[in-house]
């Protein structure tokens, strides 16, 4: 459970670059429709669980430490505000890559 739910947020975080990068770079290939799809899907799949991750529900069941998404592999200070982080993360690029498809930004 430990490796699918660490291989679930690094996947997610590369999501979340390759958008910052087409924000900032003006990338349109086919990596940011990648992105957008699994970002999209995480999003619908985290808030129809409440704004909580369900991997990280079912690795609590079978015992992993409760409280933030401590069930990965990755030390705890890089998860402990993983939702916040890559949130903003997320948003910034978005309205970076708006601002581009709008022409608003160079």
């Amino acid at each position: 459970m430990r490796g699918l739910h660490t291989a679930v947020y690094l996947v997610m975080v590369a999501a979340i670059f390759v958008l910052l990068f087409s924000g900032v770079a003006g990338y349109a290939g086919p990596w940011l429709w990648v992105s957008l799809g699994l970002l999209g899907v995480e999003s619908e799949v985290f808030v129809g669980n409440g704004l909580t991750c369900p991997l990280t529900a079912l690795a609590v069941r079978y015992g992993a430490v409760t409280g933030h998404a401590f069930d990965t592999f990755l030390p705890e200070h890089i998860t402990r505000h993983t939702f916040r982080f890559f949130g903003s993360l997320m948003a910034i690029g978005l309205l970076l890559l708006a601002a581009r498809w709008t022409g608003t930004l160079g």
